[in-house]
């Protein structure tokens, strides 16, 4: 209960300071803590299409927009915006089936209500959130007019052989739990290993380097993408004593740069400089929603629409 009257208590202090109403839809009235979605709406204005932007793993709803303005920038450009939190709510890994099914869920549950069958359909998303966003769109039947990811874990195989050496290299020191986490939890969503259960990793992770008949990144297809990445290796070396194997932005390069030789021109890597900060301190992070030029972005949605007709 009281999980539900601090999200009521935000949307309201949201609405004062942006205009814009904000409504949080319960899919399960018993439960307030998962399996729901936020929709910001388009102010004053004919809503002219549809976007989910989905929160990185362990984030809420509110957390996002206290990260970031988006979803109040693609609201007034007239998109019904959507951030979701699904039926395992903020541990949700993104690529598994369940989350995947409950996305697919609430896009149908939002299309449906608000009659937007046949608008424009954008998705997107932070991190993990990211991933899923990906994810989603190689199986989708009807596919998205865009995708952006903000610096997300797409190679799962990789992700696990590097938490597991960095457990490794810590000797005497306590492990990252974060990653004796994310060990424990890859075993479990791909049940197995990549030494044990290699087909399911190239089968659940959007994309795998080492997957030489590229089965994601050829269900990607010509979709635009645009992928976000900061790789200051400096700060990861020095604040979590990580390197280049730890971080997201192999993935995301190699992952574009399949796509490209596929013939995907509208797939692109956005590589920023000490622009990853998180609030509301500002605190130093290159995996941060503010790596991404918001307006910027927004120019690029609209222009992936434009080309599509």
């Amino acid at each position: 209960m009281l999980k539900f009257k601090l999200t009521l208590f935000s949307c309201f202090f949201l609405i004062n300071v942006f205009g814009q109403k904000i409504e949080v839809v319960f899919l399960d009235q018993s439960d307030s803590t998962q399996n729901n979605y936020t929709i910001i709406y388009p102010d004053n204005k004919p809503i002219t299409g549809l976007i989910f932007i989905i929160p990185g793993f362990g984030q809420s709803a509110e957390r996002t927009l206290e990260q970031t303005d988006l979803p109040f920038k693609t609201a007034q450009k007239g998109l019904l915006t959507i951030i979701p939190t699904f039926q395992d709510g903020v541990q949700s890994f993104g690529v598994d089936n369940l989350s995947q099914e409950s996305l697919n869920y609430i896009i149908q549950d939002v299309t449906n209500k608000h009659k937007l069958s046949g608008l424009p359909f954008y998705i997107g998303g932070f991190s993990i959130g990211g991933s899923c966003a990906i994810k989603y769109a190689q199986n989708a039947k009807v596919k998205p007019v865009a995708v952006f990811a903000v610096d997300p874990p797409l190679d799962f195989e990789r992700f696990y052989n590097s938490s597991k050496r960095d457990i490794r290299l810590s000797l005497d020191k306590e492990p990252s739990q974060e990653n004796v986490y994310m060990v424990q939890r890859i075993e479990k969503e791909f049940n197995g290993t990549p030494e044990t259960s290699l087909s399911n990793f190239y089968a659940i992770s959007p994309y795998s380097f080492s997957d030489h008949n590229q089965t994601a990144v050829k269900k990607f297809g010509n979709i635009p993408l645009r992928i976000y990445t900061e790789p200051d290796v400096d700060w990861w070396l020095k604040e979590r004593n990580f390197d280049f194997s730890n971080i997201n932005g192999p993935d995301c390069s190699a992952m574009i740069n399949e796509l490209n030789r596929l013939g995907n021109n509208r797939a692109e890597l956005i590589v920023t400089n000490n622009k990853g900060y998180r609030k509301p301190y500002n605190n130093r992070h290159p995996h941060s929603w503010s790596i991404v030029d918001n307006d910027e972005l927004l120019i690029w949605l609209i222009e992936q629409k434009e080309a599509s007709r």
